[in-house]
């Protein structure tokens, strides 16, 4: 399941941020996902607990807002929301335009608990791999 090795790379961001901040808890993670992203968010939501179990994200509610799609005309310059199987200006109809929103996977808000991670508290095991996102 692609969502899966997603939620890893998500998660792998959020403990950095955790351990970066000293918390061992995180309460929220909030980001955003285009419908041209390649992302399913009902599979991502349900790829998710798999993920995040035994890491500082283990009972952190995930938020998943929706980003439109987003073009910029060629021509006439104007930026219009637009249905995503129909990228033409909004403003003059034009075809030739350019994808500026709707493709990203974005995390926008890591939200953490101020319990302080103390000395004992072992480190995670996860892999450092990256979350692609624009």
């Amino acid at each position: 399941m692609h969502e899966l090795s997603v939620c890893n790379a998500l998660l792998d961001q959020v403990e950095r941020i955790a351990r970066d901040r000293a918390s061992s808890m995180v309460k929220r993670i909030v980001i955003k996902i285009g419908p041209l992203s390649g992302i399913e968010p009902e599979l991502l939501r349900r790829a998710y607990p798999l993920a995040a179990a035994r890491t500082v994200a283990e009972h952190a509610e995930l938020v998943i807002e929706h980003a439109d799609v987003v073009v910029r005309c060629t021509e006439c310059g104007a930026e219009s929301s637009v249905p995503v199987n129909r990228l033409l200006c909004g403003s003059c109809g034009d075809f030739r335009t350019r994808l500026i929103g709707g493709d990203e996977l974005i995390l926008q808000r890591v939200e953490l608990s101020a319990v302080k991670m103390s000395a004992e508290t072992p480190g995670s095991t996860r892999s450092q791999a990256g979350l692609s996102a624009q």
